[in-house]
């Protein structure tokens, strides 16, 4: 082989030339699946995501890994998930040439594009729990992870107001009670800004569990079915679950409007309110900065994270 490669335009590229980052925007249902790290023995969004990046470039001798925006628990699902991959743009141009038969898939035309209905084919085009939905040659700086500037989920829940629908019950927590969303909307909205959600976090040897809330909403859909929302520029380990968990409380009347914001600032861990089901929770989107700002964002967040020794979990 010579020391120089065919890239995707078509053009000679030296063999040792800078990787390209692809972006994939992705969902899947996290039933089936246990979170989304690789685990030796288990079924995890990483795990068969790469699983099927080492059979499409198993020709080059590349396996790629991926970098995620947030990775999620167990049962945890994803309408708007996103993650990169590096790859030498020669493996790219030899999993992204022309097959015989299928004229569109000409490596000048879109290799991320050719790449995405591969991944695609090898995933299951049909009736599969994690799809890739776009698949894009990234902007210079851009780190799926480090780069991200805020992370928004929703949690659902049917309390007895709401109507029960049986094709909804994988992504939805029922609850037995009436639930007063107009209280738990009050106490959502009183811990909002920059703050130490240790009592809402699982602690982390090293981790901080200091972030930004930018929103957290509480609505009843036409269905009775109340939806919490919210974002902030990370979440720490089952954050939204203990601070829906805490709002729920209040909801029920066990907890007062104002006691989430003191037990927050009492800054430890408690037992006041119990951590719901993962089920009831989808990662909605990730958003990202400017083009230009990208690679600053991501030398921001990484030297924060790495001042903090910081174990965040999207």
């Amino acid at each position: 082989m010579s020391d120089e490669q065919t890239d995707a335009a078509g053009e000679r590229a030296p063999a040792d030339a800078s990787p390209t980052r692809i972006r994939l925007d992705l969902a899947y249902d996290g039933t089936a699946f246990n979170g989304w790290s690789a685990q030796p023995g288990q079924r995890t969004v990483q795990g068969v995501l790469e699983q099927a990046l080492a059979t499409l470039f198993r020709r080059t001798g590349t396996a790629p890994r991926l970098t995620v925006a947030g990775r999620t628990d167990s049962g945890v699902h994803a309408r708007g998930q996103v993650a990169h991959l590096d790859v030498q743009p020669d493996a790219l141009e030899e999993v992204t040439r022309p097959r015989r038969g299928d004229p569109a898939s000409g490596r000048a035309t879109d290799p991320a594009g050719v790449l995405l209905r591969r991944l695609t084919g090898i995933l299951g085009a049909h009736d599969a729990d994690v799809v890739v939905h776009a698949a894009t040659i990234a902007p210079d700086g851009f780190d799926a992870r480090f780069s991200a500037v805020w992370r928004r989920y929703e949690y659902r829940v049917a309390d007895a107001s709401a109507t029960r629908d049986p094709l909804a019950r994988a992504h939805t927590v029922w609850h037995p009670a009436p639930l007063e969303v107009a209280a738990m909307d009050r106490a959502a909205g009183s811990l909002l800004g920059l703050g130490d959600f240790a009592a809402f976090c699982r602690p982390r040897e090293g981790a901080t569990t200091i972030r930004t809330l930018q929103a957290f909403t509480w609505r009843r859909e036409a269905d009775g079915v109340l939806v919490a929302a919210l974002q902030a520029d990370a979440f720490c380990h089952s954050m939204v679950r203990a601070l829906v968990g805490a709002c729920v409380a209040v909801g029920q009347g066990k907890l007062g409007v104002d006691e989430p914001l003191a037990l927050m600032r009492a800054g430890e861990r408690t037992s006041a309110f119990r951590v719901m089901p993962a089920k009831g929770l989808v990662l909605t989107e990730v958003g990202y900065p400017d083009d230009a700002e990208l690679a600053a964002r991501a030398r921001q967040t990484r030297a924060r994270r790495e001042l903090h020794a910081d174990g965040v979990v999207g």
